[in-house]
């Protein structure tokens, strides 16, 4: 196949009639598949079913230091827990929260932490005229609802292969004192899949910030997630607190992270891991919110991963299921598209998405088309603040959820769509 560039207007036609009789035929198949979140397949839940018989009747529900985890108590996590969470979080166990089962639950209540109490003794932020969030681009919708749930203004960044563009943050940060934070996911990062390098990760934590009490939320997501066992071939982040702490600026971040896609997302375990005078402040405001977070599930998540010596092993298990299918996506793409010049994608070595970015003004088309076709991906323009991607391009691809095959035929579907909307775009320009 030509690239479209090279094509004559008759020969658009020509394929824009033979792409439109193809995609009619897939509508016409009725199906009905789902692409539009990073959910983890039945076959990655099975995985952790084990865990379930962790504590039956007959064992132990006492953690190392005696606490009866039936019991109320113990406000930031077991013992057990915490050593579990500091390797998930790259951390010591005393810098660690343990929290109930979501990350993004953490990530709320510190931003309204912080709208309510302010920083180490920083004036509230609710209290400012305006609070501004840096936010890269494309990320993650989650993180972007929140700012958007408590009246926080977003200004994108792009993103290239490193990681936030370094030089946009820096300039802004040090000319706006209203730019409290900056969302971060540093590795396997939603939708690229691309990892911070070091480069990035010691400007975040050495730039001049014009607000004294500047956090950047470090969102480590897909910390174990690699599709490949081998060392090699898996990506590795610099630790932001050593970055920090090395820079002078110790207090400035907070790390997120939980077991959702490592065991099951919605009984999970998650943490917060941060300066001992962030985690004093944490504490200190979650006395009043809370007496403990479920034990049990600490304990179970515990003993299940051996305090996270099984770790790895069970998520090269979880990375044979997921690496065939980021393969089958990037393989059909380069098929579909690759000699038609109208596309990008980003080919990850871990997480969850594959960034693709299609011709300008057609995202939102494909996506309409898609679903019309019976295909649900993810809105277009969620990677984006306020769900406006400017260039309406950017298409985030989640391919975990659904069984190879019904993935192959989505592809079928999304590639479909995909020229269709590129065909007339170019026709109609």
């Amino acid at each position: 196949m030509p690239r479209y560039a090279d094509m004559s207007k008759a020969e658009l036609e020509t394929e824009l009639a033979a792409v439109r009789a193809l995609y009619d035929e897939m509508v016409a198949r009725g199906l009905s598949l789902n692409m539009a979140r990073g959910k983890p397949s039945a076959a990655q839940l099975e995985l952790s079913l084990p865990m379930l018989d962790v504590l039956d009747a007959t064992a132990d529900l006492a953690a190392e230091d005696g606490t009866d985890c039936r019991n109320y108590g113990v406000l930031d996590g077991i013992p057990e827990a915490k050593r579990l969470m500091a390797r998930l979080l790259d951390d010591e166990p005393e810098n660690v929260i343990v929290l109930g089962n979501a990350s993004l639950t953490a990530m709320y209540d510190a931003m309204v932490r912080y709208l309510l109490f302010g920083a180490l003794g920083s004036e509230p932020w609710g209290q400012l005229g305006e609070v501004t969030w840096l936010c890269p681009v494309p990320g993650y919708d989650r993180h972007f609802t929140i700012c958007e749930a408590l009246g926080i203004r977003m200004i994108p960044v792009p993103m290239d292969e490193h990681g936030p563009d370094m030089d946009e943050v820096e300039r802004l940060v040090a000319e706006d004192a209203s730019i409290k934070g900056i969302w971060c996911v540093p590795k396997y990062s939603n939708p690229t899949g691309i990892t911070y390098s070091d480069d990035v990760v010691r400007r975040l934590a050495a730039m001049d910030t014009a607000a004294p009490d500047f956090r950047i939320f470090w969102d480590n997501a897909y910390a174990v997630h690699h599709f490949s066992a081998d060392a090699a071939e898996q990506d590795t982040v610099l630790d932001i607190a050593i970055a920090c702490r090395e820079a002078g600026n110790p207090d400035r971040y907070l790390k997120f992270g939980s077991t959702s896609k490592i065991t099951f997302p919605g009984a999970g375990v998650a943490a917060v891991a941060a300066s001992p005078a962030n985690v004093a402040e944490i504490k200190r405001h979650m006395s009043a919110q809370a007496i403990g977070h479920d034990k049990l599930n600490q304990l179970r998540h515990a003993r299940f991963l051996d305090e996270g010596r099984k770790l790895a092993a069970h998520m090269a298990r979880h990375g044979e299921l997921m690496a065939p299918k980021f393969d089958l996506v990037c393989r059909r793409l380069g098929e579909e598209l690759g000699e038609a010049g109208i596309a990008t994608w980003t080919n990850p070595r871990g997480g969850y998405f594959v960034s693709f970015e299609g011709p300008e003004g057609t995202a939102r088309r494909i996506v309409e088309l898609a679903k019309e076709a019976g295909v649900t991906m993810t809105g277009a323009g969620a990677t984006w603040p306020y769900g406006d991607d400017p260039a309406d391009s950017n298409i985030r691809i989640a391919p975990s959820l659904p069984p190879l095959e019904e993935l192959d035929a989505a592809m079928d579907v999304f590639c479909c769509c995909v020229k269709r909307a590129a065909l007339e775009k170019i026709l109609a320009d």
